[in-house]
């Protein structure tokens, strides 16, 4: 059915929260006392150093940053399931407590690719950022956009990253995960776009012609009352028959026996 598959999708999206969260405590876990704490999987980081705290020294920036950027794209590879799971979602308050951390999450790792500070610190988003996400939550709209924009975050950073620290296949890889991530928010904004009213949109439909003709009749229809009861007719000098159709006959008959009081032009000399 619909929701076979919600175990497996909310395990993916643990899985995202979770790398997310080894990635950007790297330097906090490695320095733990009275033992480092290594989560970082040798899958990945053996490829690119012999021990996984030799990253925090500064000759090994390359390396480390290689590496952080291997496990930052590894994590990408969640997103769609994520959001798979996020648009089965039907009650507001969980889907909020879901997508809040995911937004931050994609945000997070957007600030840590291609970043030497993971090495040297803990990276996080700023205060204000994370607020504006929370205040503006409005729905799948929200998620969307908030991962369209961070997945084009990464996309620069890939563009930028020097020939010294690029690894080829690594940033091949990461741009086809934000690529991915684009065109499933791309396609996502459409449809909820095309599912809204024209007035929810900020468009004003066109006013039928029916209603075009009734607000033209009703115009008429007050302009005769208001000249029938003396409000135009006394302005324009005509005096009161009883009748307005009498009126108006009475004022053009009035215009046409005005003399014509201005001095034609005489011919030049």
């Amino acid at each position: 059915g619909e929701f076979s598959d919600m175990e497996e999708l909310a395990n993916q999206m643990g899985l995202f929260l979770q790398k997310t969260n080894i990635i950007r405590d790297y330097l906090e876990d490695i320095t733990e006392e009275p033992a480092p704490r290594v989560f970082w999987p040798k899958e990945i980081w053996g490829q690119y150093g012999q021990r996984l705290e030799d990253f925090k020294e500064r000759e090994n920036l390359d390396a480390a940053l290689q590496c952080l950027n291997h496990m930052i794209t590894n994590a990408l590879g969640h997103v769609e399931a994520c959001f798979e799971y996020m648009i089965k979602l039907r009650n507001p308050a969980i889907f909020n407590f879901c997508a809040i951390p995911q937004m931050m999450a994609m945000g997070t790792l957007s600030l840590c690719y291609n970043n030497p500070e993971v090495f040297q610190g803990v990276v996080k988003m700023r205060r204000g950022q994370t607020a504006s996400l929370v205040v503006g939550m409005n729905g799948m709209e929200s998620m969307y956009n908030a991962y369209a924009e961070f997945a084009s975050d990464i996309n620069a950073k890939c563009q930028g990253v020097g020939a010294a620290k690029k690894n080829e296949q690594v940033t091949a890889a990461t741009l086809k995960e934000v690529g991915k991530i684009q065109e499933i928010c791309n396609k996502g904004l459409a449809r909820y776009r095309k599912s809204l009213t024209p007035s929810q949109l900020g468009v004003q439909p066109p006013i039928e012609m029916p209603v075009r003709f009734g607000v033209l009749f009703l115009f008429g229809g007050y302009f005769a009352y208001a000249w029938q009861l003396g409000s135009i007719r006394e302005s324009l000098g005509v005096a009161a028959s009883g009748d307005w159709r009498v009126d108006i006959m009475q004022k053009v008959r009035s215009l046409a026996s005005q003399p014509n009081n201005r001095t034609p032009p005489t011919a030049p000399t």
